[in-house]
């Protein structure tokens, strides 16, 4: 095997318009230094359902000849061959970075990427689910590599922050979710902005089909609650 055919379709919802991000948060900061391009490398972390894969792909929407690569599931993979000619791109988002950051033989390889990326003047964008000072990378070169740039860590979404979301994607939708309904939904189900955006997906096509307003009847019916 000497090439690796990994491209990924990016996600049509995921753009910095309909990306929730409190001012002051983790989550703005981030989303203005991506937006604005003004860091040619950035390391973000944060928990599963933080934003990370919305936002690396958010950038990739907005930047031509950006490439988005989820690292998950890829360590036992040559890392030769999956990052073979990235840095040709104008930017490479990596996620779940933290799938490689510590494999032995994926330090040598990522130190010498990073090296191509800031002789080619690609924009390089991490994410992981590990903050950077916790990363044990084995090699110190990378790790100095690693360090280099802006890094960004993003708390859990409370429950406030959840429920605005909700509210913030439907009515991007043009739809209208009360607080109550909003509590409804996020008092029973998982309370991850995955299963809480594809529960507003469902409610979105059960409304549209139906051509009803949103209600706890209607969302009871379809969530099957």
């Amino acid at each position: 095997m000497s090439q690796l055919s990994l491209a990924i379709a990016l996600d049509d919802q995921a753009t910095f318009d309909n990306f929730y991000a409190p001012t002051g948060t983790p989550q703005y900061l981030a989303a203005h230094c991506l937006r604005e391009q003004a860091q040619a490398y950035v390391y973000l972390s944060g928990a599963l359902g933080t934003g990370l894969s919305h936002l690396l792909q958010a950038a990739c929407q907005q930047q031509p000849k950006a490439i988005y690569l989820s690292l998950q599931g890829l360590s036992e993979y040559p890392p030769e061959d999956v990052l073979r000619g990235l840095e040709s791109s104008t930017m490479v988002c990596l996620d779940d970075f933290d799938e490689v950051a510590t494999e032995p033989a994926w330090q040598q390889p990522l130190f010498h990427f990073f090296n191509r990326c800031n002789d080619s003047v690609t924009r390089l964008i991490l994410a992981a689910h590990c903050p950077l000072d916790a990363l044990e990378v084995p090699l110190p070169d990378l790790l100095s590599r690693l360090k280099s740039g802006v890094a960004l860590h993003f708390s859990d979404y409370r429950d406030a922050d959840l429920r605005r979301l909700m509210q913030y994607r439907a009515n991007r939708r043009g739809l209208y979710l009360s607080n109550e309904i909003a509590l409804f939904i996020l008092n029973r189900t998982t309370r991850s902005t995955r299963v809480l955006m594809a529960a507003l997906n469902a409610i979105d096509r059960a409304s549209l089909q139906s051509q009803r307003r949103i209600t706890l009847p209607l969302v009871k019916a379809t969530l099957g609650l």
